[in-house]
């Protein structure tokens, strides 16, 4: 009998990459996604798909009835991190409330583990490189809405018996992404610019540090990671260890998409300017192989996005709070 996994957000870019390699394990998959970030193109047909929201509670409860989950890998989130200063309400509602819907069910339904991507924006301006010993202290909605789904599941796990993984991965990119969210995914940004031949816009004089993670570099361990006994109950970071500038990934894009470097600066805006992780943790319990470099991944990518071209670039509609809203984020059109 196939083990019975619930993937939400399947149809977005981690999820689906998610998708294919429980599908190679010989799970049976089902993913819910509400399509808002995701796209169903991504999904593998040899999944079941449900259009649906994590905040529709009679709908989870009906699926979990149905397919009495094994495993559920919750990845549907809204995680445009900048922007959940002026979406409070939207943030909460679809980062915390639906992912405790989630938690709920799981708890009700005897699952034997949930594995959650959670974000290392939990951190916030913590001294680098960011650690799990580390106490939390996020600056931004987004952030603070992981951190609360963690804590949470920390004490479901104390409560009731129900296995829990936590992963905080960061700045992953890759084929599947979604290159027209103007407000996330600094290099699917970059590289829908350069295809519509604008300028790659830079927030500030771009030297905010990140670590770009390639999709090959997170899918497959977070897959696996139900079959680890080691990894259960515990909290890793997952990602690359090279730190590169925001203006430095610019070059670098530019390059693998063959173009010229044409940079516009932006004001700045409201973000922790340096975030890195300590992975040790991770590798010591998965022992993963080599990562991919940053011009390999990019390049790969880049032969992707060439071929599906650009996508629109849609302004979210129901701001919350326009008091220092960037200006780039006002307008309403491309």
């Amino acid at each position: 009998m196939k083990i019975t996994s619930l993937i939400t957000g399947g149809a977005g870019f981690i999820g689906s990459h998610l998708v294919n390699q429980l599908l190679k394990q010989d799970h049976k998959v089902v993913v819910l996604d509400d399509l808002t970030g995701g796209d169903k193109g991504n999904i593998n047909s040899a999944a079941l798909f449900y259009e649906g929201s994590i905040l529709d509670v009679d709908l989870i409860n009906s699926l979990f009835e149905e397919y009495k989950f094994s495993y559920v890998y919750h990845l549907a989130a809204y995680a445009a991190e900048g922007l959940s200063h002026f979406i409070r309400k939207f943030n909460y509602q679809n980062n915390l409330i639906g992912s405790i819907n989630l938690i709920n069910a799981s708890i009700n339904h005897k699952v034997k583990c949930f594995v959650f991507t959670s974000s290392i924006a939990v951190y916030g301006s913590n001294t680098l490189p960011l650690i799990e010993t580390q106490h939390p202290q996020p600056e931004d909605p987004y952030g603070i809405a992981k951190y609360a789904v963690e804590l949470d599941l920390i004490n479901a796990h104390k409560m009731f018996g129900m296995d829990y993984i936590i992963f905080r991965p960061h700045n992953v990119y890759g084929k599947h992404q979604n290159i027209g969210d103007r407000y996330r995914n600094v290099v699917g940004i970059f590289m829908n610019q350069i295809l519509e031949k604008k300028p790659l816009t830079i927030f500030g004089n771009g030297e905010q540090t990140r670590a770009f993670t390639h999709i090959d570099d997170v899918a497959p361990y977070i897959a696996n990671s139900i079959n680890i006994p080691n990894a259960r109950n515990t909290v890793f970071n997952i990602g690359s260890d090279r730190v590169y500038s925001v203006k430095e990934l610019a070059i670098a894009v530019s390059n693998a998409m063959q173009s010229e470097l044409n940079l516009k600066q932006l004001e700045k805006r409201e973000e922790v300017i340096h975030a890195y992780a300590n992975h040790k943790k991770f590798e010591a319990v998965f022992n993963p192989q080599q990562q991919l470099s940053l011009e390999t991944g990019l390049s790969e990518m880049a032969e992707w996005v060439k071929i599906h071209g650009p996508r629109f670039s849609v302004a979210f509609q129901n701001i919350e709070i326009t008091e220092k809203l960037p200006e780039s984020w006002k307008k309403t059109s491309k």
